[in-house]
């Protein structure tokens, strides 16, 4: 593949990134959720992907493959049996020696309110981690998880109207298995210094303040002052911090999180577009409606028009 200049390698769905390296299409049918097995993508090996920001989350099952991955600047090996995830905003590239059986899954915020679980990062926290080695799992601990990627594909392959909310659903399982088998004695060995400590801070805080103004527990978006002022930080400094370590500016993060959760609202509630407008901190329902529109390509309405009855 040639080389590509990093600053313009931002992908916000597989899709993209897929057009962008010239790879098979046919096989991502959902841009917030695909799944597939790798050995599909029919790649020569080894198989190479360069170094890419990609904001969407990845989770990945190796029964049959060897490789590595870089995220971050940090090397991983992948091997059989091993089990990894990443979320939006790192550096990532891969090199495959050997593709046979690797499940593959990306996911967006979306998609994981939507349809995995509506306070996704309160009931599962380790998905804001900066860092999840790959872990190579028992045998018998692994099959698990193949019977439920399996039936997530099976699902993901059906024409059933119902075929994302049972996704949903299994994906809660596995996700319950994470924790189960895996975070409960994670040793986040890679997360001691300070950039990321500032970074995994400011994550939490702004999951929780979205999760109280949907709630009706506040009534102001926090500015950037807010979430500075939260860690004793200059905000120019935490703006360059959270630049830097994801690639994304917070008023990036704010309006991708506004976005997220008005989804989960318009979808998961029967909140009018007036209250869903006050909740995320909209003074005029005609406000949130132009914000949605400018950054959905739908209004507000149409959004829920589209989406009733799937979640």
């Amino acid at each position: 593949m040639p080389h590509l200049d990093n600053e313009n390698q931002i992908f916000n769905n597989l899709y993209d990134q897929y057009k962008h390296l010239g790879l098979p299409l046919h096989l991502i049918k959902h841009t917030d959720f695909t799944v597939f097995n790798l050995r599909d993508v029919n790649q020569p090996s080894p198989f190479k992907s360069p170094l890419s920001r990609l904001n969407f989350f990845v989770f990945a099952f190796i029964k049959s493959g060897d490789g590595d991955y870089t995220i971050d600047e940090q090397n991983y090996k992948l091997q059989p049996g091993a089990v990894y995830f990443t979320n939006p905003g790192h550096f990532r590239s891969f090199n495959w020696e050997h593709i046979d059986d690797v499940y593959l899954f990306t996911l967006s915020e979306s998609f994981l309110k939507e349809n995995v679980h509506a306070n996704i990062f309160d009931e599962f926290p380790f998905l804001l981690a900066e860092t999840f080695p790959a872990r190579v799992l028992a045998p018998e601990i692994f099959a698990e998880f193949e019977t439920l990627y399996h039936q997530i594909r099976k699902e993901y392959d059906s024409e059933s109207p119902y075929r994302y909310r049972i996704i949903g659903n299994l994906f809660v399982v596995v996700l319950l298995k994470f924790k189960e088998y895996i975070w409960k004695d994670y040793n986040p060995i890679y997360e001691g210094n300070r950039s990321s400590e500032i970074v995994k801070s400011f994550k939490r805080l702004l999951e929780k303040h979205y999760r109280d103004l949907a709630g009706g527990l506040a009534e102001q978006v926090f500015r950037v002052q807010d979430y500075a002022d939260a860690q004793s930080l200059h905000p120019n400094y935490l703006s360059n911090v959270i630049k830097v370590k994801t690639g994304k500016t917070i008023s990036t993060w704010i309006a991708e999180k506004t976005i997220a959760e008005a989804k989960a609202l318009l979808q998961n509630s029967q909140a009018s577009i007036k209250e869903i407008a006050f909740r995320l901190g909209f003074n005029e329902a005609t406000h949130f409606s132009n914000y949605f529109k400018k950054h959905t390509d739908m209004s507000p309405v149409l959004f829920r028009k589209e989406h009733a009855g799937i979640a």
